[in-house]
């Protein structure tokens, strides 16, 4: 099996954030992806742009523009035009993504995309600009692929963003949204956060979406900055555990890089990187 992997470098810029990376690190997991991982494992795409329709499903339409514009600050609390030109291209590439795992029955799909379940309806904030897995849901139910979304949110931190959009937009019987960062904070607590997602099989199995948006976000290891749950091995096993309920129940999976603050002294991703590498680890062992 091959991983159809969504990535542009129109996906990547310089932000001008001191503590998040979130804006470069898809260049930096791509290079990792082509040197580490065997060829035969990954298909390339490119992603198709979010056109300002797709915003505005699920953002104030002011909102958007102003953001696009460079008049109003992003998630990183600059008005950076570079940043804004990535925006339709990280939310686009789970647009493809969906598109994919729907149209061409692809298992999984990895879009190297991150920043954006705390982005609201007209908020902008926690890296976050335009809620991408809310945008890519929309658009799918609007377009009749699927009719039925499920978001696993297992970043560190709560999708409050996510959980706006849905209740904004009506789509609460049509969106299910776990955001792990809700209950799940410290070390101790990494044996009941699995168990979780264990039990998500059976809240996904009543549910039956057509396709589940996974947020493997690599701030639930213990070690991160602004993080602190899950161990290396754990981290694998939550990967794991969500793709295996993906398979078990014929759901195919996108997943994307969400958060993840771990720099190296010399300012490098190497942590972060290899975090991301083990979710697609984990996907190759289950679907491999």
């Amino acid at each position: 099996m091959r991983i159809p992997v969504i990535y542009s470098q129109r996906m990547v810029a310089v932000s001008g954030s001191q503590l998040s990376p979130s804006a470069h690190k898809p260049a930096w997991v791509a290079k990792a992806l082509q040197s580490q991982l065997e060829p035969q494992d990954l298909e390339w795409i490119e992603p198709e742009p979010a056109e300002l329709a797709d915003f505005f499903r699920v953002h104030d339409p002011r909102f958007v523009k102003s953001v696009l514009e460079g008049q109003q600050p992003n998630g990183f609390g600059n008005t950076s035009l570079e940043v804004a030109a990535t925006l339709p291209y990280t939310s686009g590439s789970m647009i493809t993504g969906v598109k994919i795992a729907v149209k061409r029955q692809r298992p999984v799909v990895a879009s190297l995309s991150s920043g954006f379940h705390h982005a609201g309806t007209a908020r902008a904030t926690g890296f976050c600009t335009f809620n991408g897995l809310m945008v890519a849901a929309a658009r799918a139910i609007a377009d009749s692929w699927v009719e039925r979304v499920a978001i696993i949110d297992a970043d560190y931190h709560f999708g409050d963003g996510t959980e706006e959009i849905i209740e904004a937009t009506g789509l609460a019987a049509n969106v299910y949204h776990l955001s792990m960062g809700r209950s799940f904070r410290v070390p101790r607590q990494a044996e009941a956060y699995l168990q979780r997602l264990r039990d998500t099989r059976e809240d996904l199995a009543r549910f039956r979406p057509q396709v589940i948006l996974y947020q493997a976000g690599a701030d639930a290891h213990r070690q991160d900055p602004l993080g602190g749950v899950l161990s290396t091995e754990e981290m694998a096993l939550r990967d794991e555990i969500v793709f295996r309920i993906g398979r078990e129940l014929s759901i195919p999976i996108v997943f994307n890089l969400a958060g993840g603050y771990q720099v190296d002294e010399d300012g490098g991703l190497s942590t972060i990187v290899r975090l991301h590498l083990n979710s697609f680890s984990a996907a190759l062992r289950v679907w491999g």
